[in-house]
């Protein structure tokens, strides 16, 4: 399986009210850490694009377990646990603080779609081929 860790810091205006890193900010945080795991990969999401692949989000789910204070450093733990030969990739995160506390885990599906016919498509081979050394 991939793994990819991130590394980021709640920026003062990802805060809400309370002093709490906002809950809306984490589906950010999990694009940050997707980005890199798909650079990990060799290419970047503008390659894919540039490749004619687009890959909208369809499911987005954040199960909260603590909260991040401005200033935290927060480790973005993001795996792809199979190689995939549909037409959907599934992303599962983890987040933790600095003290290594969890702070919230999800996933987030994508769905390959043909950025010319704007249909879904499977997963290109040279995206699986990428993948393929992790699952050995």
């Amino acid at each position: 399986m991939l793994v990819s860790k991130t590394k980021l810091r709640v920026r003062y205006g990802e805060t809400d009210q309370m002093g709490y890193a906002y809950y809306g900010i984490y589906a950010q945080y999990y694009e940050v850490g997707r980005v890199e795991a798909i650079r990990q990969l060799g290419f970047s999401y503008k390659d894919v694009e540039e490749r004619g692949i687009l890959l909208p989000v369809s499911e987005l789910k954040i199960n909260y377990k603590k909260p991040a204070y401005y200033d935290d450093e927060i480790t973005i733990t993001t795996t792809i646990k199979e190689n995939f030969t549909g037409v959907r990739i599934t992303f599962i995160y983890e987040c933790h603080n600095q003290k290594g506390e969890l702070l919230n885990d999800g996933l987030v599906t994508l769905v390959c779609v043909d950025k010319t016919t704007n249909r879904p498509c499977k997963v290109p081979i040279w995206f699986t081929n990428a993948l393929a050394p992790f699952f050995v």
